[in-house]
């Protein structure tokens, strides 16, 4: 008896000794952390080039854009890595810390080869909008019919937020808020309480988060404040001399004159309407009472929801994308963009100033971002120098070239049917044409990269097999190109534009490339667990993600690629 009792001892350690060992290897392998802030505040803008905070930095304020890099870290040499720089991969990467060819949202809008439909990034009909505005139709319990519904269930990837609420027992909270859709539910994720963007200057939001809107949100939008700017001007801020100092010429050719605004400022605020219009919202977006407007619910959402005085970490993610509506239009050398950051600086120097006082910015950790930045107007170039290559993307002209090739190596598509489709960078081909004529995908899709290429405005085109058989490691073009490739419903072809080029017909500018003037955005921490100085090491913006979830206390999204920077 004794042996067995001996015997049953010993196995008994041996399996304690185990238990003790094997928990001393897993505190070994997890994570450390430093104490959690109370909040954490994600800052992201459109349109938003790294070298801004250098050209304007003069005309900051304070305790805006300055009191992040003086007092923190400001990483200047932070990239989106991967091809197609849009406002709906830029915002899933940084959530989730990796790029398209995981997440899978590609481009801001795409043609469904199943149905022959663009459809948007966000876009989901199973949860219609939540708005309050009467000048569109709605269902009852303002529920909004009229512009289609949103969710995050395109997006497969973990973010940031989604570890946050799956971290505690007791859920933080996890709020969001941008001018589009598409900014504010990627930054979420799926597990938020609260996403808001704005439809017709209203705060909106749709029934997969909430069935109605919050009392506080009702009596914001009560409030009217689009409506009260219906007929004033936006002026410059400062001196226009200071502007044409650092700008130019404020009359700049390439400039959009839409909304009823003319290519100098004072800009007047009315659609070209006497009266308030669908033109006036869109004009409202171009100005920065728009960003003011986010600014402001922000700040108020802060203090409404109690943020930053929960038992863990609350998480505030602000879009202000409006930056890009008004860089589209403008340009980047354009005096209302040089206007609009200034006054974007006062704005989160106010939000800054509001979570001190509430919170204390020392309980606090802070990033500010963007996703994308912008190609200078081929005018504006000309202008400097003609011998720079520059232009315009003559996309009626492209189209052509790759069906014309299609007709003279194959047939005419039958029954006028067309060969191909082009969605954003990239072209499908129609199987039903494919079949009918007895041509192998590989073979067309291989006549039209040729024909593509042989445009002036062409830097690179690649069939999807190609892409797929690239590795997404490095900087080239391919790389860059196999993380904006998502192995669903593909492209068949995909082409990359030459620098300095833009596929914008007539006026304005536009993103989506891999140079720098589009990938090099701004990558600033402030606060808890956050070391001081200037790094200059290259990183991307997929480095995010992790770097925020290890100052939060939270596991890194198990899909991220992107590293741990401090």
């Amino acid at each position: 008896m004794f042996p067995a009792i001996f015997g049953w001892i010993k196995v008994t350690s041996r399996c304690f000794l185990f238990g003790l060992s094997l928990l001393a290897f897993l505190k070994l392998v997890q994570p450390t952390y430093g104490e959690a802030p109370r909040l954490a505040l994600a800052i992201v803008t459109d349109q938003f080039r790294h070298n801004y905070l250098d050209r304007f930095e003069p005309y900051f304020s304070e305790n805006g854009f300055r009191r992040l890099p003086a007092s923190r870290t400001n990483f200047e040499d932070c990239h989106s890595r991967h091809d197609v720089t849009k406002t709906s991969p830029g915002h899933a990467t940084i959530s989730s810390g990796v790029y398209a060819e995981v997440h899978g949202i590609v481009a801001n809008e795409r043609v469904d080869p199943m149905t022959w439909r663009v459809i948007e990034s966000n876009e989901d009909h199973e949860f219609p909008l939540v708005c309050a505005s009467p000048r569109v139709g709605h269902l009852p319990g303002g529920v909004l019919e009229a512009k289609g519904g949103r969710s995050p269930s395109n997006f497969p990837a973990t973010t940031v937020g989604d570890q946050l609420m799956l971290r505690f027992g007791s859920p933080p909270r996890v709020f969001s808020v941008a001018h589009k859709d598409r900014s504010t539910i990627l930054m979420a994720g799926k597990l938020a309480d609260s996403a808001y963007w704005i439809v017709d200057g209203r705060i909106v939001t749709s029934t997969y988060y909430r069935d109605q809107l919050p009392d506080w949100i009702e009596e914001f939008n009560a409030g009217g404040r689009a409506d009260k700017i219906f007929g004033q001007t936006w002026g410059h801020l400062l001196a226009p001399t200071v502007y044409d100092a650092v700008q130019g010429s404020d009359d700049a050719p390439g400039e959009n004159t839409d909304f009823g605004f003319g290519r100098t400022m004072p800009k007047q605020l009315d659609g070209g309407a006497a009266v308030i219009t669908a033109k006036f919202y869109e004009a409202f977006e171009t100005t920065p009472a728009a960003s003011a407007l986010i600014g402001e619910f922000a700040s108020l959402a802060f203090k409404k929801e109690q943020l930053g005085q929960h038992a863990h970490t609350d998480l505030l993610c602000v879009g202000f994308s409006r930056i890009d509506k008004m860089g589209h239009a403008d340009g980047p050398d354009s005096h209302e963009l040089m206007d609009s950051i200034v006054r974007l600086d006062g704005l989160i120097a106010k939000l800054l100033d509001t979570i001190d006082r509430e919170a204390g910015l020392q309980n606090c950790v802070v990033v500010f971002t963007a996703h994308h930045g912008a190609s200078p107007l081929p005018e504006h170039m000309r202008a400097l120098c003609g011998m720079i290559p520059t232009g315009r993307l003559d996309k009626v002209a492209l189209d052509a070239a790759g069906t014309a090739a299609l007709y003279r190596e194959f047939r005419p598509a039958p029954n006028d049917d067309y060969w191909c489709l082009r969605d954003d960078f990239g072209y499908h081909l129609r199987p039903s044409v494919l079949n009918a004529n007895n041509v192998s995908l590989a073979d067309a899709a291989e006549v039209a990269r040729q024909a593509l290429l042989s445009r002036p405005e062409i830097a690179q085109a690649f069939t999807s097999a190609e892409v797929l058989a690239m590795t997404a490691e490095g900087n080239s073009l391919g790389a860059r190109s196999r993380r904006s490739f998502f192995t669903g419903p593909i492209q068949d072809m995909v082409f990359v534009l030459k620098p300095r080029f833009i596929d914008r017909p007539e006026t304005g500018t536009n993103h989506g490339s891999p140079y720098d003037y589009d990938s090099h955005v701004p990558l600033l921490w402030f606060g808890a667990g956050v070391p001081a100085g200037r790094r200059n090491e290259r990183v991307g913006v997929d480095d995010l993600a992790p770097t925020f979830a290890a100052l939060l206390g939270v596991p890194t999204p198990p899909q991220a690629i992107g590293r741990r920077l401090f």
